[in-house]
């Protein structure tokens, strides 16, 4: 586990588990520094103070809060570590809810929470265990950087896991989306979605990567080694703003799906277009003068065949 970001406890009713806090993810982005493209020099950020001009040092720089125009009350580190927050170094479960009751926007930053020494081994297995019999996610409050936060209690392969979450206030409303209210949408089309969605499926998320990132360090170790930089990519999808029939975009779709996945793409189009009222027009006409000419064929064929039947009978009696 890497270095511990934050040491304290789980208060769980009357039980205490100590416990060390790493973060769950990493940053693999690729970065750039700030240079001086004359001789490639660093470019660094300096600290001045905006009324006497001067560099400031780290030393120097604390936290200020304004109240007023020209009016800055101070405050420090000391001041925030000593509020009086009962969550101050503890991670305390306020209650458990139904993990499909949480909305995934509420959800931020993710840590993994290791037991700290031998004391805590048993009441953090307690702990484990409960939520995962339970099938239910602990909602806590702990505080961290200055402020108290709501965070999220949930098992993942063994180990506890922390979700720092937004506070109900600071998620905004939908109301200020522009989202399409009244736009009607035939059954076809979202029977036609619902096979896409279908086909489009997995169960491993593990298959995916940063392509992006690949072609970043492509171009670096390209120029590094004073090579040709690799070809651009091909024209990109269909621009936005641009008007598409959207019954043959899905099944176009649904297709390149099952092909994707070694499937027969025929077939795939279970939507059936309807024709144009010429074509239906040109079409029944063609059926009628068919079932005409056939109807003419079978009336002349039965004339030849009774004229023969009475020939053979004048034959006969005679």
């Amino acid at each position: 586990m890497p270095r511990p970001l934050w040491t304290g406890a789980i208060s769980f009713g009357l039980v205490t588990i100590p416990v060390k806090i790493g973060s769950a993810t990493e940053d693999r982005d690729v970065h750039f520094h700030r240079v001086h493209l004359t001789d490639m020099g660093r470019v660094r950020t300096r600290k001045v103070c905006e009324l006497d001009d001067q560099v400031v040092s780290q030393d120097e720089i604390g936290k200020g809060y304004e109240i007023a125009k020209d009016e800055t009350v101070p405050v420090t580190d000391e001041e925030l570590e000593q509020m009086p927050l009962p969550t101050a170094k503890a991670i305390e479960i306020a209650a458990f809810v139904d993990a499909d009751t949480i909305d995934p926007i509420r959800i931020s930053d993710s840590y993994y929470l290791a037991a700290d020494g031998q004391v805590a081994a048993k009441p953090y297995t307690l702990l484990r265990k409960a939520l995962e019999r339970s099938s239910k996610v602990a909602v806590a409050k702990f505080a961290w950087h200055g402020r108290e936060r709501l965070g999220l209690l949930r098992i993942r392969e063994g180990a506890i896991v922390l979700h720092s979450m937004k506070w109900p206030d600071e998620v905004r409303n939908t109301a200020d989306v522009a989202v399409p209210r009244d736009v009607e949408v035939g059954e076809e089309e979202i029977e036609q979605a619902l096979q896409l969605s279908e086909q489009m499926t997995i169960e491993d998320l593990s298959g995916f990567h940063d392509e992006h990132r690949e072609a970043l360090e492509n171009i670096i170790a390209a120029k590094s080694e004073g090579k040709p930089l690799p070809s651009p990519a091909g024209e990109g999808k269909q621009g936005k703003g641009e008007v598409v029939d959207l019954m043959a975009a899905l099944n176009a779709s649904v297709k390149a799906a099952k092909e994707s996945r070694g499937e027969d793409g025929e077939g795939a189009t279970v939507h059936e277009m309807r024709p144009s009222k010429k074509t239906t027009k040109e079409t029944t006409a063609k059926k009628t003068a068919t079932s005409k000419g056939t109807a003419a064929k079978k009336t002349t064929a039965s004339k030849k065949t009774a004229g023969k039947k009475a020939a053979s009978k004048r034959r006969s009696a005679s």
